[in-house]
């Protein structure tokens, strides 16, 4: 008997999300522990997902809960916005020149990132808003294209040419 709905269904899907890495993983090549390939660590990070998730599926069978923990209504409105937010981030980054969208760039990809996840929450402060995305924008320049100097638009393409 299931007696905690969240962590039942939780951990199934902890555990169904790392079978499936698991698997996905054995189409590369593994390699050894001194000779790791490029499937080594998705096998390894898949298996401990799936184990994470089979011990919080046996949580919810022998952990009482209050009332049950039932699953609540579905969240449409965070999802739609986390989502549409990194869909805008990859489309601003690098543009869609099939529609005449050109590239915006890091930096104006980053603001509409955070601006429009933002708004996922309860509480939007357009104030905070914009710090966050300025330490994120500075954050992300520094790191990607001084330090790693990554190749990426960083100013809108109309601005730099």
């Amino acid at each position: 008997m299931i007696k905690s709905q969240k962590d039942f269904f939780s951990g199934l899907m902890f555990t169904l999300v790392g079978g499936a890495f698991a698997v996905g993983a054995l189409n590369y090549s593994v390699g050894t522990g001194a000779r790791m390939g490029p499937g080594y660590f998705p096998l390894l990070l898949g298996i401990v997902l799936a184990v994470l998730g089979a011990f919080i599926i046996f949580y919810s069978l022998v952990e009482h809960a209050e009332d049950g923990d039932k699953v609540g209504k579905f969240a449409w409105r965070p999802i739609f916005y986390i989502l549409g937010s990194n869909l805008a981030f990859g489309i601003l980054l690098g543009g869609l020149p099939s529609i005449g969208i050109p590239a915006m760039g890091l930096i104006m990809a980053i603001y509409a990132l955070v601006i429009i996840a933002s708004k996922a929450g309860d509480n939007f402060v357009l104030k905070d808003v914009l710090l966050l995305a300025t330490i994120l924008s500075v954050g992300s320049y520094l790191a990607f294209i001084v330090l790693l100097k990554l190749q990426m638009p960083v100013w809108p393409t109309f601005i730099t040419g």
